[in-house]
């Protein structure tokens, strides 16, 4: 598994659940969809380098919270964002 279609599964997800704006979850939960079987150890640092760099690219906005860090979707990037869940997923939003 690429970098390319972690970072899009990890969105497609977000996605999913309707993540965009102030609709936030926790950072932890970007990673459930992942099983710590099948990536690894190094996998899952993967997972977590592409959520990072996602969040320096402005896809997923960072939001601290007294309960933890928070994640949503940037509404204003929605077109990139589906753009880039159709061409390495093929799934249509």
């Amino acid at each position: 598994m690429d970098n390319q279609s972690v970072a899009a599964k990890i969105l497609y997800s977000l996605a999913r659940r309707r993540k965009w704006g102030e609709s936030h979850t926790a950072y932890e939960n970007l990673f459930k969809i992942f099983r710590s079987e099948s990536l690894g150890k190094e996998g899952m640092r993967m997972a977590n380098n592409c959520a990072e760099d996602l969040i320096r690219q402005g896809l997923i906005v960072k939001k601290p919270t007294g309960y933890g860090l928070q994640v949503s979707l940037n509404p204003n990037m929605a077109q990139e964002i589906k753009k880039i869940i159709k061409e390495e997923l093929g799934i249509e939003l």
